[in-house]
């Protein structure tokens, strides 16, 4: 028996696949028991199967949208009749922060805790009890329970759904793409948790930025480049995270420019792992990378900045506003640099692209620059120990965008390192800049005005104007 037809033996039948599907979401919303069941695997795996055996999307949505708002709501009323009992029931008794971590996201977020908290692990199964608990007004949470169970549905079934759909071209893998697939998956995570963890220790607060502030006291020459790039801001941060970032990221960039142009047409990887993206791509990807495409070129961009930079002009904050303008214009010349320097042929040339050479990815350099930017000035506005999740949705937003650009056929993933390299290096030097000559601190944004107006000129863009 081969491995297909094994898991035809365990695979349920679609009404008990899709009632697996509802049970388990409203499982992973209950307050006590979503703490300890591995929600997120269940669902990936139940929507795989229903992916692999056409189970119509439609249903495997709405069976996981309708768990999780019975399961959001069966907590609210847990928090609002036993208000009393909750903290001396377990797990609480044993754990009493849990249940002060998810007060505190109650009262920094209000209304919007629902909404948020449904997408952040720790407090995900506590969020809608608590909201039980301060009395929240039954109408707001049934309109925060329904708007955030409609963005969790698709976020977390999509991808296990097009997993199954895919899975067993995954089987047939063309020849020696299977050890250059695990090095990228571990590339990717591997630099991902690197620059979490040097980000939190070379920010302020971090005991890397304070011994080396600490050493900066003793030797005159370091003092003095130490205050030279010193914030012009009260609190006077030194870039060091920024400064590290450039000079790990610009000698990476030299040395991955000089490989590729000493090649006579793509790498090996780039050989192997475009066969596999070829056999892989069908055509919900394609048409899902288009969008991609579509959002990350020049049109797109613009519709993304725009109301960030009306709101920037708005608010006078200029020093913020002239430093992501002057990085999305510098990543643009960089990328026509390169691009003439390496003289790179494309693996296909679609006719909005004859003339224009494949190394390095200007969508990948453009996308890691906007979100990277982004990332950064965001969270200025955030505790300290809330600014990773900025970087992870930046890493989570790039790394797709990038992808894309090898389901379309227009780039070699050679090309996508060496944008995302010279990204990193623009991103740096911005932040460089912004540090030492940024007076204001940056205010904290109107996040939902903002973002339904980015979406909605990014929606009017992909929908009616052609690609760029």
């Amino acid at each position: 028996m081969n491995a297909t037809q094994w898991l035809q033996t365990l695979t349920p039948s679609p009404e008990w696949l899709l009632l697996f599907i509802a049970a388990i979401s409203l499982v992973e919303s209950l307050a006590l028991i979503g703490l300890i069941v591995p929600g997120v695997v269940l669902l990936t795996a139940a929507a795989s199967l229903a992916g692999h055996y056409d189970v119509p999307v439609f249903l495997v949505l709405t069976c996981a949208f309708l768990g999780a708002v019975i399961g959001d709501g069966l907590s609210f009323m847990l928090g609002h009749t036993q208000r009393q009992r909750i903290p001396s029931l377990w797990p609480f008794r044993q754990h009493p922060e849990w249940l002060a971590r998810g007060a505190r996201f109650f009262k920094r977020y209000g209304v919007l805790s629902v909404l948020v908290g449904r997408f952040v692990g720790p407090v995900r199964p506590v969020v809608p009890m608590i909201a039980g608990m301060m009395r929240m007004p039954r109408s707001h949470f049934l309109w925060s329970n329904l708007g955030s169970a409609l963005l969790w549905a698709p976020a977390y079934l999509l991808p296990g759904y097009l997993l199954g759909k895919t899975w067993q071209q995954l089987l047939v893998m063309p020849p020696g793409s299977e050890g250059w697939l695990i090095l990228l998956a571990l590339a990717i995570l591997a630099l991902a948790l690197m620059f979490s963890l040097l980000r939190h220790q070379l920010a302020r607060e971090g005991r890397l930025y304070r011994g080396l502030a600490y050493l900066a006291l003793g030797r005159p020459w370091w003092r003095w480049l130490w205050h030279a790039l010193r914030s012009s801001r009260p609190s006077g941060e030194f870039p060091l995270a920024s400064l590290t970032l450039l000079f790990v990221s610009l000698p990476a960039l030299s040395g991955w420019t000089l490989w590729v142009l000493e090649q006579d047409g793509p790498l090996p990887m780039d050989q192997h792992l475009q066969s596999l993206v070829d056999a892989l791509a069908g055509p919900m990807l394609i048409q899902i990378a288009a969008w991609m495409a579509e959002a990350g070129d020049t049109l797109g961009v613009i519709a993304l900045v725009l109301p960030w930079a009306l709101w920037l002009l708005f608010r006078h904050q200029h020093a913020v506003l002239l430093h992501l303008l002057g990085g999305l214009g510098g990543i643009a010349l960089g990328n026509t640099l390169f691009k003439h320097l390496a003289g790179r042929v494309r693996p296909e040339t679609p006719d909005y692209l004859v003339g224009s050479f494949s190394y390095p990815s200007a969508h990948t350099s453009t996308a890691v620059v906007l979100y990277g930017l982004a990332a950064a000035f965001v969270a200025e506005t955030l505790p300290s120990r809330h600014r990773a999740l900025a970087y992870w949705a930046a890493i989570l937003i790039c790394v797709p965008m990038a992808l894309s650009r090898l389901v379309i056929g227009v780039h070699w993933l050679s090309d996508l390192i060496g944008g995302a390299l010279l990204g990193l290096v623009a991103c740096a030097l911005v932040r460089v800049s912004y540090h030492r000559f940024a007076i204001r601190t940056l205010q904290k944004p109107p996040w939902i005005t903002l973002s339904l107006s980015m979406l909605a000129l990014l929606a009017a863009r992909i929908l009616w104007l052609p690609p760029v």
